[in-house]
């Protein structure tokens, strides 16, 4: 049991006290001797700790947590250089709106700015990518520091929280006093006693007040919703519409637990659908809506289009994707991205998962109660009928034509499969992967050409099922998204889409999924080159400098680590290599598929700007 006596009480406790009320279930660390205490008493009140080998995928981890529970994910780490590892997962987060907590170590609050180790200046360094930097000073305020990130990470935008919990705001009173009573000495100069005088005023400004204990405060954070005005204009553009588009982007989940209420509602409004980033497995594996190539053109073709949680940034061609005739309708909790390069006639600044559902209880006269669907999200056609007849009969034309287009692309990509090399098809591989995944499979995408090309060919199979980074494009997050997304669904089948070069990132980090017990597969695309930078490089500048990987052993390294290792240089090795893998991380190990891969020409001309 937790140590509650009040002498002997220390920071970490009131931090963890915190962290259980908001029901935090597991902290990613790298431990440092700044924030030992948190991690201690966080131990000791039974949250999980998971310490890992990179402090950037602590907080990708603790990014996974955040997208896939809709609670704010945290991680903590030491100071200085601790925290500076962190900048590229923490951007990541911030550009992605996912509410992480990060709690950062820091010097001693007398010793900052005098040399101390790993003592910097962490305010500039962190504040452009959080929401708030909150830093603490005395020790009462630690607890309500945590209850004030927590309720500022969830609210309007999503977004990471740094909070900087100095070391001696940390430890024991006692022990605090009498390090500051030794760093006073006893010398008898006014010198001494002037710095004895001020270090006793010191701690007692630190320890001010926090013999009184105070429970934890849980906010409760409303979501935003898009005014009534912007919901009956939508509901008149739709109206009229004889072409409408549904695009929905991750935002729309930023209420994750209500995805399966978001489902019904684009089922309900019998509008064609893309879905892109978190909002991928949606509507299962098949659904007679949703939509998945030729997405440039149907919305040229679109006389309404409603972005769900989209911003019209370069996936969408800065707006020009979308025809200037059509009715364009913007629902999103971020006012700047709703008019993002393209400023849409209809704003709905709000949780674009709500509006749609209120749009499609407005639109739809099918109660909600007849489009329940079974619980594994295989949704059928009659369903859809039974659901929004009457919406779907007026767009049939348009939907056919949209799925046409669809199964035209499906034949190209299944003859392009049967393309046979020295060693693997890509696009064979991930056909085989596409029948041989579970009904629970998690995918996690972490790499370039490898990750998009799975991107045309894998169907999610649930909702949040698919997890790539975001706009940032951060290559690296496959390690701390798999320990995320393992932890967050236990009982899932954790996938990581690995491409060759993006591998390099994270493999050390099989040290952590063996020692947590976490069996995750990794499925490492090798084709000997960063692949997506190459293809451009080479056509535009005849030059493949930097682009040049080697057939490198990567699951020698996981082996090393303890994991279970699998070698595939040819097709007819890929599915027996599958259902090892798979049965080996059923049984709890976790394992990495190095698959020799040969070039395609599959994603020519994809370079994005």
């Amino acid at each position: 049991m937790p140590n509650t006596t009040p002498s002997m009480r220390h920071g970490g406790d009131r931090v963890a006290e915190a962290l259980q009320a908001h029901g935090v279930r597991c902290v990613f660390t790298l431990c440092g001797g700044h924030i030992s205490p948190i991690l201690s008493a966080s131990k000791a009140r039974g949250i999980r700790i998971i310490d890992v080998r990179d402090e950037a995928t602590a907080v990708f981890a603790a990014d996974a947590t955040a997208r896939l529970s809709g609670l704010p994910g945290v991680a903590a780490v030491t100071a200085g250089p601790g925290i500076s590892n962190t900048i590229t997962a923490l951007k990541n987060a911030q550009l992605a709106q996912s509410p992480v907590i990060l709690i950062g170590g820091a010097a001693p609050t007398a010793l900052q700015g005098r040399g101390a180790l790993q003592d910097i200046d962490q305010r500039p360094l962190v504040a452009p990518h959080v929401k708030r930097f909150i830093k603490i000073r005395r020790v009462r305020d630690l607890g309500p520091a945590v209850d004030e990130a927590f309720a500022v990470a969830q609210a309007g935008v999503p977004g990471p929280v740094f909070i900087e919990c100095p070391v001696d705001l940390l430890y024991d009173e006692a022990s605090i006093r009498q390090w500051y009573a030794d760093a006073a000495g006893k010398g008898t100069s006014v010198a001494d006693r002037l710095l004895r005088f001020y270090l006793n005023r010191h701690v007692k400004k630190m320890f001010d007040g926090s013999a009184k204990l105070s429970a934890p405060q849980v906010r409760p954070v409303e979501p935003p919703r898009a005014p009534d005005a912007s919901l009956r204009a939508a509901l008149a553009a739709l109206a009229k519409a004889e072409r409408p588009l549904l695009v929905i982007g991750s935002q729309a989940l930023v209420r994750s637990k209500e995805a399966a209420d978001l489902a019904f509602a684009v089922v309900r409004l019998g509008i064609p659908v893309y879905l892109s980033g978190m909002a991928r497995g949606l509507l299962g594996r098949e659904h007679p809506l949703q939509m998945r190539h030729q997405r440039r053109q149907a919305l040229r073709e679109a006389d309404c289009v409603l972005l769900a949680g989209v911003p019209c940034d370069f996936r969408l061609d800065y707006g020009k994707h979308v025809r200037r005739s059509a009715t364009l309708i913007a629902a999103n909790r971020s006012a700047k991205d709703a008019r993002l390069n393209r400023k849409p006639d209809i704003a709905a600044i709000g949780d674009a998962g709500l509006f749609l559902q209120a749009l499609a209880q407005a639109f739809s006269p099918v109660p909600a109660a007849s489009v329940r669907a079974e619980p594994s999200y295989s949704v059928r056609a009659e369903l859809v009928e039974a659901a929004a007849e009457s919406n779907t009969s007026r767009f049939a034309a348009w939907i056919a034509l949209l799925r046409a287009r669809d199964g035209e692309r499906e034949l190209e990509i299944d003859q392009q499969a049967q393309a046979r090399g020295e060693f693997v098809n890509p696009i064979a591989l991930f056909r085989a992967l596409e029948q041989a995944l579970g009904d629970n499979a998690m995918l996690v995408a972490d790499g370039g050409d490898f990750v998009a090309t799975a991107s045309y060919v894998l169907h999610p199979r649930t909702p949040l099922s698919w997890l790539d980074p975001g706009a940032f494009g951060t290559l690296g997050v496959g390690a701390g998204f798999a320990l995320g997304a393992a932890l967050a669904r236990p009982g899932s089948e954790v996938w990581i889409i690995l491409g060759d070069g993006a591998s390099g990132y994270g493999l050390v980090e099989f040290d952590t999924f063996v020692r947590h017990g976490i069996p995750v597969i990794a499925l490492v695309g090798n084709d000997a080159g960063w692949t997506q930078i190459a293809r451009e490089q080479i056509k535009m500048l005849h030059d493949d400098v930097a682009t040049v990987l080697a057939r490198s052993d990567y699951h020698a390294v996981a082996a090393a680590f303890g994991a279970e290792c699998i070698v595939v240089k040819t097709m007819e090795e890929v599915p027996a290599a599958l259902a090892r893998a798979r049965a080996l991380a059923h049984s709890g190990r976790p394992v990495l598929v190095n698959v020799w891969l040969d070039k395609t020409e599959f994603r020519e001309g994809s370079l994005s700007m």
